[in-house]
């Protein structure tokens, strides 16, 4: 056995809560970031549902790969498993990501695309739409504006751009003050 990979691409990346040797910057393409699924448990409810990302075909999307000892390998993923298919709104895949290193070497990584054809896809949402629901969405593990906050400013430490985020992080924060 090898040691294996797992590709985060929201708060994974800022709260994985899994043991890894190694972390590195990485690329995934045909897939990007996207506030696409519904949250019931974590960040919302059924009544008042959250909003947090998923990957959606299209498009590229930065993040970071970990690097997991085979020794843990089982371990890792039975807590993903629990973690990221509570509702069953993402689909387990492996996907080849380009880390974001000098070699520029490519691995196979674990990672989570959403089920578009789950009740909780939501499908392109403009961001007026999403601030909206995000706004004062909360679940198990918080608010959905934490979410979105930490998010934001984890990419932002990694260099990584997202407009999307960005935008929401602005206007939650401005809303905050006012």
């Amino acid at each position: 056995m090898s040691d294996f990979w797992v590709f985060g691409y929201g708060s994974l990346m800022w709260r994985p809560g899994f043991a890894y040797e190694e972390v590195v910057p990485a690329h995934l393409d045909g897939e990007r970031r996207a506030f696409c699924v519904q949250s019931y448990v974590y960040r919302g409810t059924p009544e008042k549902p959250g909003l947090v990302l998923g990957l959606d075909r299209g498009g590229s999307c930065r993040g970071i790969a970990f690097r997991v000892a085979a020794a843990e390998r089982d371990a890792v993923l039975a807590y993903l498993r629990e973690r990221e298919l509570v509702t069953n709104s993402y689909i387990e895949v492996e996907r080849n990501v380009r880390l974001e290193r000098a070699a520029r070497d490519y691995v196979r990584a674990v990672t989570y695309v959403v089920d578009r054809n789950h009740p909780q896809y939501a499908g392109d949402l403009a961001r007026e739409a999403v601030l909206a629901q995000v706004r004062d969405s909360v679940g198990k593990a918080g608010s959905n504006r934490d979410y979105v906050l930490a998010t934001a400013a984890h990419l932002a430490s990694l260099g990584i751009e997202d407009a999307q985020l960005e935008w929401l992080a602005e206007q939650l924060n401005a809303g905050q003050a006012a």
